[in-house]
């Protein structure tokens, strides 16, 4: 099982209503989620661990993840709001602006986390959820109190434009990465992280600690991985894209379902991935992100629509 844990909130994606002029359309979303949704439909036993609110927006999540077969469980319910995310689409590209004080997923805290089973082979953590308190700290707590046992992913997924504190965040995720084994950081979160320092050495001094597996995703470029045997450069789906909205979080989805497919989602086998196992995992991952940007909205697909065998 690979649980997911960070924020779920409601997209609201611009839309034009014929002689009617421009509205929003609530759809399901949040990093973690998506990832959690795109993990649940291509087969993985997942379990998401966020907070969540009992109003109609919460009720929408919660059916979301459990028609994707996501274990919700772990979901930690409360009268508080739901999250919202008004969605600005700038050549297909997403820009955020969040609606997140008192929100239920901000609310969670320490004393409320649930705990994983002990089938869980991996922790997954993204998103904004990592930002504000006590939600940031309840992550980061959770983290730690399963690091040393469970392969840790992390996906920072920087938000400028909701980051009061930009010196005291780049500190939590620091901390974070020192704990992960698996991390994925597209090529504007790597320079924000450094500060106007030097991304790839940083990089390299991940890859000295704890962490096994770094990605840096470069969008329709594709990307390049680092781990302690050398680089591994991958190349993006040639698509059409609809909304890029999703995109990272579903690759992270292939990502780590395709590390489990072939034994490699433990910190000893990661240790030692090899260049197949790891080619394997990243054509998967940029299968899952290519049919995303594909749709409106976060709509990863099932396993069927990408005809993998089982």
């Amino acid at each position: 099982m690979i649980i997911c844990c960070g924020e779920a909130l409601i997209d609201m994606v611009p839309r034009h209503i014929e002689g009617e002029g421009d509205a929003f359309l609530p759809i399901v979303g949040g990093g973690t989620f998506n990832t959690a949704i795109a993990l649940g439909r291509l087969g993985e036993k997942t379990g998401f661990v966020s907070g969540i609110s009992t109003d109609l927006f919460g009720e929408q999540l919660i059916e979301a993840l459990r028609k994707s077969n996501v274990q919700t469980d772990y979901c930690v319910r409360s009268d508080h709001p739901t999250t919202l995310a008004f969605v600005r689409l700038t050549d297909g590209n997403a820009y955020y602006s969040f609606f997140d004080e008192n929100s239920a997923g901000r609310s969670l805290d320490v004393s409320r986390l649930p705990t994983p089973p002990e089938s869980a082979k991996a922790l997954h953590f993204c998103g904004i959820s990592l930002i504000p308190e006590p939600c940031g700290n309840a992550f980061e707590t959770l983290m730690n109190m399963h690091a040393d046992k469970r392969v840790i992913s992390l996906d920072p997924s920087i938000r400028e434009n909701f980051i009061t504190d930009p010196p005291s965040h780049r500190q939590r995720i620091k901390r974070m990465i020192g704990k992960s084994d698996i991390v994925k950081v597209s090529d504007e979160d790597l320079a924000w992280i450094a500060a106007g320092g030097d991304g790839i050495a940083l990089i390299n001094e991940w890859l000295k600690n704890e962490t096994k597996l770094v990605v840096l995703t470069q969008g329709e470029s594709g990307g390049i991985t680092y781990t302690s045997h050398g680089t591994l450069n991958f190349a993006a789906h040639s698509v059409t894209v609809v909304d890029t909205i999703g995109a990272g979080d579903t690759f992270n989805a292939g990502l780590l379902f395709g590390l489990n497919e072939v034994g490699a989602l433990s910190k000893s086998a990661l240790s030692r991935l090899n260049t197949q196992d790891l080619e394997h995992a990243l054509a998967l991952a940029t299968h899952v992100a290519g049919f995303t940007v594909t749709q409106a909205g976060a709509n990863p697909p099932w396993r069927e629509q990408l005809k993998i065998s089982a």
